[in-house]
This record gives structure tokens, sequence and C-alpha cells, in this order.
């Protein structure tokens, strides 16, 4: 009994040190990049500002935040540009 205990717990604090702490959300730049080059690895800009958000966050966003993410940064009205 006193090893399923020791088990336990043991398990627990080994689940929570795989826990990730909480970070601020990273906001890729876009700006003076042009689409389909190798530089965005031949995607769109709101394609490319995806594919960087998520290998970032770990969260995708939708195609319509991405694309207003892109004309913003361009407009130079952005969060993160």
């Amino acid at each position: 009994m006193k090893k399923i205990v020791v088990l336990g717990i043991f398990t627990s604090f080994v689940m929570m040190g795989m826990a990730k702490p909480a970070s601020a959300q990273v906001i890729p730049n876009v700006r003076g990049l042009q689409p389909f080059t190798a530089a965005t690895s031949f995607m769109s800009l709101p394609g490319y500002a995806r594919w960087q958000y998520f290998m970032e966050n770990d969260v995708w966003i939708s195609r319509a935040e991405a694309a207003a993410l892109v004309n913003a940064q361009i407009q130079g009205t952005t969060p993160g540009g």
C-alpha cells in the first residue's frame, strides 16, 4: 500500500513537471516579406502567418484572423509588427 501511495505522489510530480508554463503569445511579423517566395516557404502571407503562429504557440488561428493580422501589419497598425 505504501508503494502505491509513493508511486502516485511520484507520478503526480512528474506530470506537473511536464506541464508547460504559461507564456505570452508570439505574433509573427510578415512585414517586408513577399508571398509565394522561399522566405515564406512558398505560402501566401496569411498562410505563412498561420503556420508561424502555430509553430510558436501550438494553436492554429483562422485564415480570417491571419488575413487581418497581415493587413494590419502592412498598414502599420499591428500588434506585434
